[in-house]
């Protein structure tokens, strides 16, 4: 199933298809957000414009899902810009709390792609 995108989406995804990871970063308080919103979490400023993201973080927590016919892991990766992302880490079997990853990208039929995260 190919993923949804919307008026406040379309900007991330389209970034997606160059392979770039982006988030929200705030042009009054720089506040850093995933995923896009129309506001500002902290002031509420509006529209809070894309930039580049490092595309690193570290593993927060995660749980692996053996209930699909390959088993993979889910995890709440923690940005170094501070956003928290949820994703897939690969490979799902070296997956650990606090462990440092680097974006990765999963083609998508459409020509987007889908960041994945793979370990240091």
């Amino acid at each position: 199933m190919t993923p949804p995108q919307d008026e406040t989406t379309a900007a991330w995804w389209d970034a997606t298809r160059q392979r770039r990871l982006t988030v929200q970063r705030c042009a009054a308080c720089g506040h850093h957000q995933h995923y896009p919103r129309p506001l500002c979490l902290r002031c509420g400023g509006p529209e809070p414009p894309l930039v580049d993201a490092a595309g690193t973080g570290v593993i927060e927590t995660f749980t692996v899902v053996r209930r699909a016919a390959e088993p993979y892991a889910v995890a709440i990766v923690a940005l170094t810009e501070g956003p928290r992302l949820v994703s897939n880490v690969e490979p799902w079997q070296d997956a650990a709390i606090g462990a440092a990853v680097r974006v990765h990208w999963r083609p998508l039929d459409d020509g987007r792609n889908l960041p994945v995260f793979v370990l240091e």
